[in-house]
């Protein structure tokens, strides 16, 4: 069996490259699955502990975080696309609607 601090420093890097490619990234597809991959990370930390515990209830809440998950990158995308449709920008720094 594998121990539990193995899953927690796979979760590490995985979150350690999610943040990296939403910090560096301009393309907003890009900074999207940057997010992604963090919400993989918290998934893979909920679903060790569940396991080391003994109990489901980690496994249930990951579930529900994926269903977020993809429910919010479809929303994301789907306004992601009309805004750099109507504007033209490829950048998220060329595109006006993110600053504020």
């Amino acid at each position: 069996m594998i121990p539990v601090e193995h899953y927690l420093a796979f979760s590490l890097v995985l979150f350690v490259i999610g943040a990296a490619g939403a910090l560096m990234r301009r393309n907003p597809i890009m900074i999207l699955m940057s997010i992604a991959v963090m919400l993989t990370a918290a998934n893979v930390n909920l679903i060790a502990f569940s396991r080391l515990w003994g109990t489901v209830h980690g496994q249930l809440f990951s579930l529900f975080i994926m269903a977020d998950a993809a429910m919010e990158t479809a929303l994301g995308l789907g306004i992601l696309v009309v805004c750099m449709r109507s504007r033209g920008a490829r950048d998220s720094a060329e595109s006006e609607f993110s600053k504020w």
